[in-house]
């Protein structure tokens, strides 16, 4: 049931009609080897993607070169607040794995290797 229904807004979010996802918007992140990121989320055709659009380190906003980048990818509703696509880690720059549960203005996100089996957490919030 939870598929048909994604599949229902996904149909009518390509004709224009659906209301705004609630994932959509910029969002910061958790502090990942000393430095954080607001990201952009956004919609990629029926899937959510979500690109890196600022950076901050000690304390202030600096120009990494991983601004622009897509740090989500294709991410599809699957119902109840969550999402399950790709993410990618700058760090390393490895792409997991990747599952959400949007819960109000708190985003958690998990990457993970091994079917899902291994998975490191962060929970991110709604920039307002």
């Amino acid at each position: 049931m939870n598929k048909l229904f994604a599949a229902a807004i996904a149909i009518v979010a390509s004709a224009g009609g659906a209301t705004a996802d609630p994932m959509l918007g910029t969002w910061k992140t958790e502090v990942d080897d000393g430095s954080y990121a607001h990201v952009q989320m956004q919609t990629c055709g029926a899937n959510i993607c979500r690109t890196i659009a600022r950076t901050f380190k000690d304390g202030g906003e600096y120009k990494s070169p991983t601004i622009g980048k897509m740090l989500v990818r294709n991410m599809t509703p699957q119902g109840d607040g969550q999402y399950e696509g790709k993410v990618w880690r700058p760090s390393n720059d490895k792409i997991y794995i990747g599952k959400i549960d949007l819960q109000g203005n708190a985003l958690k996100l998990r990457g993970c290797v091994a079917g899902g089996l291994i998975c490191a957490k962060q929970t991110w919030t709604r920039v307002q």
